[in-house]
This record gives structure tokens, sequence and C-alpha cells, in this order.
């Protein structure tokens, strides 16, 4: 079976992620991708599998993290360029556009990125997720100005939806220097 969904969890607890990251872990036939403590005293558990493991799974995370529960996702049919953006090994040689979406909340982020990617012919360059953010998440991505433009809008609604936009901007042929100080 292809693992190509994720499911994550972010919760208010440090002590209640290790108790939400055990019981995923127990629940189902899943490779969990990051357990961590991130900014502002929050925790997070991104797993991934086939989509019934991953369902099964966040369910138990669920029940487990109870009242610390901020956040959650599966997202079934992860975009390719989604891993690789958060891991940071995205190769961008030039910028047409530049697309920023900024998140409140680590799970919206995602699956705002998911749906931006999905939405137009895009590139994602980096998701980075609450290190030094205070908590909050941003993806970037880059392209044809309208692309950029219907990618931004699509994951914008995404991470809107939920109450967790903090701002989205499209940059039209950002300067050259602007890319070497994201990488």
């Amino acid at each position: 079976m292809a693992k190509n969904s994720i499911g994550l969890i972010e919760l208010t607890s440090i002590a209640s992620g290790f108790q939400c990251c055990d019981a995923m872990l127990k629940a189902a036939d899943v490779d969990l991708v990051v357990s961590r403590s991130i900014c502002s005293g929050k925790y997070m558990v991104l797993i991934r599998g086939d989509v019934a493991a991953v369902q099964a799974s966040v369910s138990a995370g669920r029940s487990a993290g109870n009242f610390s529960v901020i956040d959650s996702f599966v997202i079934p049919n992860l975009h390719e360029s989604v891993f690789p953006a958060i891991a940071g090994n995205s190769k961008v040689e030039r910028m047409e556009a530049l697309g920023i979406i900024e998140s409140f909340s680590v799970a919206a982020l995602i699956e705002g990125a998911d749906a931006a990617v999905k939405a137009a012919n895009v590139e994602l360059i980096e998701i980075r997720l609450a290190m030094a953010l205070g908590g909050k998440a941003f993806a970037t991505f880059t392209g044809d100005v309208a692309a950029v433009q219907a990618s931004v809008e699509a994951g914008a609604q995404v991470v809107g939806q939920k109450g967790m936009l903090v701002n989205k901007v499209v940059i039209p042929y950002p300067r050259p220097e602007l890319l070497r100080e994201m990488i």
C-alpha cells in the first residue's frame, strides 16, 4: 500500500504530546515523521502511512491528547512536494513570483500548503514549522504570477477556514537576493 497519507496533531502540552505520540504509534502501522516540542511550548506529532492507518492513528492520538489538542488533520493524498519542503530539501533556481502563506497553526499551514500546490502549477520552496517563529508557520511558493496568486488564494482559504491565517502575500518578480536570503 502507498504511504502517501499524513496525519498531524498539534498540542498545547509537551507531556500530552509524548502520550499522544505513543497512542498514535500503538494504534496503527504508521511511520513517525516528526515528534517534537515546538515554539511557544507546543508539541507536534506527524505520521505517515496508508489512509486507514493514518485515520486510526490520528483518532487514537486525539483521544489520548484530550483537552491539549489544538488542531489535527489527515491528508489522504499528500502532494509529493510537501515532504521535501518541510525538510528544507527543495531546490529552486529562480523565482518568477513569490507567494507566502503565514499561519498561527502548524496543522493549518500544512493543510494550506498541500491545497496550494494542488491548485496551480507552482513550486513549493519551503514549509517552516514553528521553530523560532513564536509557534507560527509559513510556506513559500514560486511560479508564474497568475499561478502563484491562485495557489496562495487556495492555500489561504484553507488556513482561513480554521481561523488561523496571519497573512498572505504575492510578490511579482522579486529581486534575486531575496531567494538567497530564504534558502
